[in-house]
């Protein structure tokens, strides 16, 4: 048996039809919160259970081999602790007592690149860079950096976890769609009307799923790695964007430094939809992260490769679009996103 929370969100979606093509042995049961339409038609087990519960978790997690604990909750906002941390953290530490007392085998862990200190920035960031430790950083980072901080805690005291830390995650089956699906969108309908300077390490969900599988089979206990892929600035997607879609609307681009001084205003201008704005003081700081971001480790110890972006980018715009035809006509998340 293999459990995973977070089983609708965009890793979940992908993790659970590569396990159902090439762990047919193994029986797949999805913990699901609300949202079910990544799941429909797919020969898995959906239970009902919450971060909050651990009761539930234990059930959920009941004759499990393998769990893959995807579920956060992820936010844009300066303002979001307490809503993050009992998702994140305390959540996180109910995963991790329901795995000790439902005798699961191995945990693996997904935690995030913004976990890790991005300075130096003229130095690789791999494995061994620390956790954040600022008060001042965007709660979604603090609360998973917190939350890995409780896994090392379980990992010294016995329990089999493996840590996946993923860079920014686009791909095919985002069927919610996720913050990074709508911006993109956004852009291949030409609604969004300005740029910023800066940009992010893209990954394929699908080399993420690859890895995280290997790492799931492979890995010694206790062992991270870092599954990227390629640093592409943001006025650069949107050039790749227009390409696909043969749009090529005029867009400002604004530096990172006057965005951040003219943040109020950036988050009216880059807004996903009634509620939901873009251009937030956390995505700025996101935005000027570390762009030497190392998989070494995890090409050296699980034959990770990345596929080039182009192919990446191309793949998730088809997908999206065919999915959701009408960009900005999207459901406000609120403050929580489920991967």
């Amino acid at each position: 048996m293999i459990v995973i929370t977070g089983a609708s969100g965009l890793v979940g979606a992908n993790l659970i039809r590569a396990l159902l093509t090439e762990e047919r042995s193994h029986r797949v049961r999805a913990v699901v919160h609300h949202d079910q339409r990544a799941l429909q038609g797919l020969d898995v087990e959906l239970v009902k259970a919450e971060l909050s519960d651990p009761a539930s978790l234990e059930s959920a997690f009941r004759g499990a081999e393998v769990v893959y604990h995807l579920a956060a909750s992820i936010s844009l906002s300066m303002d979001t602790w307490n809503t993050l941390a009992a998702t994140n953290l305390d959540g996180t530490r109910h995963v991790l007592a329901a795995c000790r007392k439902s005798g699961v085998r191995r945990l693996v862990y997904f935690s995030s690149i913004h976990t890790r200190q991005q300075a130096p920035l003229d130095q690789p960031l791999d494995e061994s860079r620390a956790l954040l430790d600022d008060p001042s950083a965007p709660p979604y980072e603090r609360s998973k950096a917190a939350a890995e901080r409780e896994v090392r805690q379980a990992v010294a005291q016995g329990l089999d976890v493996v840590t996946i830390i993923p860079t920014a995650v686009i791909g095919p089956y985002d069927f919610k769609p996720s913050y990074i699906g709508k911006a993109l969108l956004l852009l291949a309908r030409g609604h969004l009307p300005a740029l910023v300077s800066g940009g992010y390490d893209w990954v394929d969900v699908r080399d993420v799923v690859h890895g995280t599988m290997q790492a799931a089979r492979f890995a010694p206990a206790g062992a991270s790695y870092i599954l990227s892929g390629h640093w592409q600035s943001i006025p650069e997607v949107a050039r790749q964007v227009d390409q696909f879609t043969g749009r090529h609307p005029w867009r400002p681009v604004v530096p990172l430094n006057v965005a951040d001084l003219a943040e109020p205003l950036m988050k009216n201008v880059g807004r996903l939809n009634g509620s939901q704005p873009l251009y937030t003081r956390a995505m700025l700081t996101a935005l000027q992260s570390n762009r030497r971001i190392s998989h070494a480790q995890a090409t050296r110890e699980l034959g990770y490769t990345p596929r080039p972006f182009q192919q990446t980018l191309a793949d998730t715009l088809a997908w999206l679009l065919e999915r959701h035809p009408q960009a900005g006509s999207f459901t406000s998340p609120g403050s929580k996103e489920y991967r």
